[in-house]
């Protein structure tokens, strides 16, 4: 499981060299990548009837904070069952965090600003070094979409451009590349992505 410690000894070769993160760092579900040090991307992780949930092992890669782009009644929710999760693995139920943003499959977020209210939890858990997941249906458009983002607003790409270049990268790592070729999904997410700017999102201090 990569530690805090690990992640803050791997940060400047990334930031000058950016070797692929998952031949670095464990990948926890087949179907998953390491964005950044300190960010996920994955498909859907809850199963039930699992004897070993995905949710396990992205817990036991020291994922604390969870971000679902699905929508309500788009699959079963999994909020419940992570503080369940989470203390059969003897991880303090305090440290999980769930955050919901729904967007409509194979859409746009509703405006830049609410991509920025996403950006601001990602924001708030790299400031706290904590590992966050983001996860949609099957890990590629939506999640792609936001990933593509926030390498631009972090700094690990210095455009939209290159951030779709180095998902693209990455992407070819993932076990269902071979039936989905192309992350994000869509035209109108690859444009939203590669008009994104760093600051674009942010979202305004309200006093």
């Amino acid at each position: 499981m990569p530690s805090v410690v690990q992640l803050d000894s791997l940060q400047p070769r990334f930031a000058s060299t950016r070797p692929r993160l998952n031949e670095v760092l464990k990948r926890p579900i087949p179907n998953s990548y390491w964005a950044t040090p300190l960010l996920l991307a994955c498909e859907y992780p809850w199963e039930p009837l699992a004897q070993q949930p995905k949710l396990d092992f992205l817990l036991r890669a020291g994922v604390r904070t969870f971000i679902d782009l699905t929508e309500a009644g788009e699959l079963k929710s999994y909020e419940c069952a992570l503080a369940e999760r989470a203390r059969k693995l003897d991880i303090d139920t305090a440290a999980i965090e769930y955050h919901r943003f729904p967007i409509h499959d194979r859409s746009l977020p509703e405006s830049v600003e609410y991509m920025g209210r996403i950006l601001d939890v990602l924001k708030d858990n790299e400031r706290r070094r904590r590992i966050s997941a983001v996860h949609c249906r099957g890990g590629i458009g939506r999640t792609g979409m936001v990933i593509g983002c926030w390498l631009v607003e972090c700094g690990v790409a210095a455009s939209g451009e290159e951030a779709l270049r180095l998902i693209a990268e990455e992407w070819k790592t993932v076990e269902k590349c071979k039936r989905f070729p192309c992350s994000p999904e869509t035209g109108p997410q690859f444009e939203f992505v590669r008009s994104f700017k760093k600051g674009l999102a942010a979202t305004p201090v309200r006093i």
